[in-house]
Protein backbone atom coordinates (compact mmCIF):
# COMPACT_ATOMS: atom_id res chain seq x y z
CA UNK A 1 0.00 0.00 0.00
CA UNK A 2 1.22 3.28 -1.15
CA UNK A 3 1.34 5.90 1.37
CA UNK A 4 -0.79 9.41 0.60
CA UNK A 5 0.13 12.87 0.45
CA UNK A 6 -2.50 15.52 0.59
CA UNK A 7 -1.79 18.90 -1.58
CA UNK A 8 -2.64 21.54 1.40
CA UNK A 9 -2.38 21.50 5.36
CA UNK A 10 -5.37 20.54 7.22
CA UNK A 11 -6.14 23.41 9.43
CA UNK A 12 -8.04 23.42 12.33
CA UNK A 13 -8.86 24.70 16.02
CA UNK A 14 -6.92 22.27 18.47
CA UNK A 15 -6.97 20.86 21.82
CA UNK A 16 -4.42 21.12 24.43
CA UNK A 17 -3.41 17.21 25.00
CA UNK A 18 -1.05 13.81 23.40
CA UNK A 19 -2.04 14.14 19.29
CA UNK A 20 -1.35 11.32 17.07
CA UNK A 21 -1.19 12.56 13.41
CA UNK A 22 -1.40 10.29 10.32
CA UNK A 23 1.56 9.99 8.48
CA UNK A 24 0.49 6.98 5.93
CA UNK A 25 -2.78 9.57 4.71
CA UNK A 26 -4.87 6.31 4.74
CA UNK A 27 -6.78 7.06 8.67
CA UNK A 28 -10.48 8.03 7.67
CA UNK A 29 -9.98 10.74 10.77
CA UNK A 30 -7.12 12.62 9.02
CA UNK A 31 -5.56 14.39 10.44
CA UNK A 32 -5.55 12.13 13.57
CA UNK A 33 -4.02 8.47 13.22
CA UNK A 34 -6.87 5.43 13.01
CA UNK A 35 -4.19 2.51 12.94
CA UNK A 36 -4.58 2.03 9.72
CA UNK A 37 -0.78 2.51 8.82
CA UNK A 38 -0.67 -1.05 10.66
CA UNK A 39 -3.71 -2.57 8.78
CA UNK A 40 -2.28 -1.68 5.67
CA UNK A 41 1.35 -2.66 6.56
CA UNK A 42 2.91 0.72 5.16
CA UNK A 43 6.01 0.58 7.66
CA UNK A 44 5.13 4.37 8.80
CA UNK A 45 3.73 5.45 12.14
CA UNK A 46 2.08 8.27 13.25
CA UNK A 47 3.79 11.60 14.64
CA UNK A 48 3.21 11.58 17.85
CA UNK A 49 3.01 15.20 20.11
CA UNK A 50 1.96 17.09 23.06
CA UNK A 51 -0.08 19.93 22.44
CA UNK A 52 0.66 22.26 25.11
CA UNK A 53 -2.59 24.73 24.53
CA UNK A 54 -5.65 25.03 22.44
CA UNK A 55 -5.35 27.46 19.16
CA UNK A 56 -5.49 27.15 15.44
CA UNK A 57 -3.28 24.83 14.21
CA UNK A 58 -2.02 23.92 9.90
CA UNK A 59 -1.34 19.90 10.05
CA UNK A 60 1.31 19.08 7.32
CA UNK A 61 -0.35 17.09 4.94
CA UNK A 62 2.59 16.66 1.88
CA UNK A 63 5.34 15.37 4.45
CA UNK A 64 7.77 17.60 3.77
CA UNK A 65 7.01 20.08 6.42
CA UNK A 66 11.02 20.87 8.14
CA UNK A 67 8.41 21.44 11.15
CA UNK A 68 6.48 18.70 11.31
CA UNK A 69 3.70 17.97 11.97
CA UNK A 70 3.38 21.51 11.33
CA UNK A 71 2.77 23.29 7.95
CA UNK A 72 5.68 25.23 6.46
CA UNK A 73 4.37 26.45 3.64
CA UNK A 74 6.39 23.38 1.53
CA UNK A 75 3.37 22.02 -0.12
CA UNK A 76 3.76 25.62 -2.21
CA UNK A 77 7.27 24.65 -3.75
CA UNK A 78 7.23 21.48 -6.88
CA UNK A 79 8.83 18.42 -5.06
Amino acid sequence: MEIRHGSKPIVLDETPGTKAYCQCGLSAGLPYCDGSHSRHGTGVKPLVVEVPEAGRKAICQCHRSAKLPWCDGAHKNPA
